[in-house]
């Protein structure tokens, strides 16, 4: 979906390839240093060092930058949880896993200042919200797949809507935590594992 809610146009050649990248890190680098409210294109153009116009032909405006800055922010997350989840073994371990998956995406935000950054820029991008409800459904198919083995059949209709479900919280509890002081911020997320963790006990309980 890069190419209808981030890039323009999407580059073939290597020398094209290598200049979107050079803009998406110059754009990195800008957020990072001000923020992504104070960056402006040509800024992001001219750290790229490439002309204004050949920005315009990738990204028609900020907008597109921080959304593909997000969607890979996206597969990130999503190549980590496929990852952390191969191969569980029991629904213990299952929820031990997922409760370390919780922890370290919260950790993505806390240390990683220009991911928090994207996502604030991107709050009322109606495109991002779309592609993150898609994301939520991608990712809950993986955490779903993952834990169908330790659910009775007859409740795999209950586990599939519990993982879109806990998948889309999450992003959502993250967000928030970061959107308050780091105290109140961790005891949101410490709350948010404890229901986590009750629901998951439920459903590879039954």
């Amino acid at each position: 979906m890069t190419d209808i809610v981030g890039i323009r146009r999407q580059p073939i050649q290597a020398r094209a390839r290598e200049r979107v990248e050079r803009i998406l890190t110059a754009a990195t680098e800008l957020i990072a240093e001000t923020g992504s409210d104070a960056v402006r294109m040509t800024e992001v153009a001219e750290r790229a060092g490439v002309p204004i116009g050949s920005l315009y032909q990738y990204f028609p405006d900020k907008p597109a930058i921080l959304r593909t800055l997000a969607m890979r922010v996206m597969e990130r997350v999503r190549d980590g949880l496929r990852l952390n989840l191969e191969g569980v073994k029991s629904p213990a371990d299952a929820i031990a896993r997922i409760d370390a998956i919780m922890v370290g995406y919260y950790n993505l935000f806390l240390t990683e200042p220009v991911t928090r950054d994207i996502w604030s820029g991107t709050q009322s991008d109606k495109a991002l919200q779309e592609l993150d409800i898609e994301d939520s459904r991608r990712n809950a198919q993986i955490f779903s797949a993952a834990l169908k083995n330790f659910v009775p059949r007859r409740n795999h209709a209950r586990l599939e809507a519990a993982s879109f479900l806990l998948m889309q919280l999450s992003g959502a509890a993250v967000r928030l935590a970061i959107a308050v002081d780091r105290q109140e911020g961790d005891r949101l997320i410490e709350e948010y594992r404890c229901i986590m963790n009750r629901e998951l006990e439920s459903l590879l309980g039954n």
